[in-house]
């Protein structure tokens, strides 16, 4: 799965959707998405900020405000795919999806977050269970059988 596929399967097709399967690459495909996104938001509001500050005039807060509620709400529109595809991507190792709600749960506490972020990645590095499993068919091969693999 390339790139562009990925972010439309992640924004399109399985927006919200935490039943299946994902694949590594459409996995990583969709989070490099993810991250360039924010990233460029990111470097707008900085360049708004920056150039306000420059010239002494202070920051117009129409055109600030009005950036920021909508990268806002983008961010948190994407925010919603960005789970399902960890939730797919731990049932493609054959791990519910709960797990990753107990790993961000405990990746909020002092010292134990960094085991379980450590955990999360890699349970996303890894590669997925081969034929089918109990959350659906492989997504690299879908037309493999759980009794090939016997």
């Amino acid at each position: 799965m390339g790139f562009t596929e990925a972010v439309r399967t992640g924004f399109k097709a399985k927006y919200a959707t935490f039943s299946g399967r994902a694949s590594r690459s459409e996995y990583w495909w969709f989070y490099l998405a993810y991250v360039l996104a924010t990233i460029a938001f990111l470097i707008v509001v900085l360049s708004i900020i920056t150039s306000a500050t420059s010239f002494d005039e202070g920051i117009s807060s129409t055109p600030f405000i009005i950036i920021i509620v909508v990268g806002g709400l983008l961010m948190i529109a994407a925010f919603l795919p960005a789970i399902a595809i960890q939730v797919r991507r731990f049932h493609d190792r054959n791990i519910s999806g709960w797990w990753y709600l107990a790993l961000f749960i405990g990746s909020m506490i002092p010292y134990v977050g960094f085991l379980a972020s450590i955990a999360i990645l890699v349970i996303s590095v890894l590669p997925g269970t081969e034929g089918p499993n109990k959350f659906g068919p492989d997504p690299l091969r879908p037309e493999a059988r759980a009794e090939v693999f016997a």
